[in-house]
């Protein structure tokens, strides 16, 4: 058999082409390796501490600042009501009058006998003055003086007595005259003219309620209480001078214009909710607000220091729902750090654990990104102090 010859040329050019291959094969590879190691370009902020206003909004009811329930002194017929149902009046005003008849006569009565004690005590006087005189010459007994110097002295007491039925009389013909013991809104009358009213009765006539200035009572937990208490001792919150603090409110989604005053916390705590009662004070000049109201009370709890406030879209939670932001070392790596967050204001988040000024932190990209990755940085914005 004769031997087949491969071609020189032939042999150089498959060997030339596999070159070709491989070459092209590294170049690609590399490529692709270079691909990985580029950096990913994210957003960063550089943490910076600040003072933040510290608000809690909390539930809320308004409560009248004065609540006067108006009944009877004296019993009678009512013969006229006086006011408008649901207008404003001024203290001292007459309401309601009852039928006087009867306390004026038991007046012109009690002035008859206050009018005969004075006549009596001054026959008295003058026969214990003539006695005591005709008792210096010896001219009357000691028992006759001493007759006569008790009768004066009965007389004075009856005097007295007489008196004090008088001005009792006068007393309750003037409360016939049911008046306004203070000045607020007047609300429905429980009675009508013809009615029989009694004295100290338990229904009352109406209720006048004092509206401006008007309590918010505004519930918060006995945990959020004690931490606030515990921030202010510690000097991190700083309240007024006073010790007061400023409260603002929302009233069916819309902002009460009048800023109010935090006035005082109870000491007890109720046993079925475990919330403490605060009450604040709000100028109330348009009547706008009436009590029993449902609103939202912001209540300013001072201010914080050295605080660390970072955009919500920073922080991620893990699988079992701690908080983490993603930081960026001085190599521009990405590492993990697990934050604390103390509460939310506003679309920030205030972190009480886990960062410090300077620390810089992902803000943007946080998608393309995992620990170990080098990154590019564009500065990201510094959310605005409170």
């Amino acid at each position: 058999m004769k031997k087949r010859n491969t071609p020189i040329a032939a042999v150089l050019a498959v060997a030339l082409t596999s070159a070709t291959l491989y070459g092209c094969s590294d170049e690609q590879q590399a490529a692709a390796q270079g691909g990985e190691q580029q950096a990913v370009p994210v957003e960063a902020l550089t943490i910076k501490t600040q003072s933040v206003e510290i608000q809690n909004e909390l539930p809320g009811r308004t409560a009248a600042y004065r609540v006067a329930e108006v009944r009877p002194q004296v019993s009678g017929v009512l013969l006229e009501r006086k006011f408008v149902e649901g207008t404003k009046v001024e203290e001292g005003q007459q309401l309601y009058q009852i039928d006087p008849a009867v306390y004026e006569a038991e007046v012109a009565s009690a002035e008859a006998d206050f009018e005969s004690a004075q006549a009596a005590l001054k026959v008295a006087e003058l026969r214990q003055k003539r006695l005591k005189e005709l008792l210096a010459d010896n001219a009357v007994s000691q028992d006759e003086f001493d007759s006569a110097e008790a009768t004066y002295l009965q007389n004075k007491a009856a005097l007295a007595l007489a008196e004090a039925q008088l001005k009792r009389a006068q007393i309750n013909l003037e409360y016939t005259k049911v008046k306004a013991p203070i000045t607020g809104i007047v609300g429905r009358s429980n009675v009508t003219e013809g009615a029989l009213v009694t004295a100290s009765q338990s229904t009352p006539l109406v209720t006048i309620n004092q509206l401006d200035p008007i309590y918010v009572d505004i519930n918060q937990s006995s945990r959020e209480f004690l931490e606030l208490k515990a921030e202010i001792e510690s000097g991190r919150i700083e309240a007024n001078q006073n010790g007061n603090a400023p409260v603002s409110l929302n009233l069916n989604g819309l902002d009460y214009e009048t800023e109010g005053e935090l006035l005082f916390s109870e000491v007890s705590v109720d046993q079925d909710t475990g919330a403490i009662l605060l009450r604040a004070e709000f100028p109330n000049p348009d009547n706008n607000l009436y009590p029993g109201m449902f609103v939202r009370a912001k209540v300013s709890e001072g201010t914080l220091n050295n605080a660390i406030l970072i955009p919500q879209e920073a922080v991620t939670r893990d699988v079992r729902g701690r908080p983490y932001v993603m930081l960026i070392n001085d190599d521009n790596k990405v590492e993990q750090r697990m934050v604390t967050t103390a509460r939310a204001i506003d679309n920030e988040w205030l972190i009480s654990e886990g960062l410090k000024a300077g620390d810089r932190i992902v803000t943007a990209g946080l998608q393309k990104i995992r620990p170990g990755a080098q990154v590019t940085v564009s500065q990201g914005q510094q959310p605005d102090s409170k």
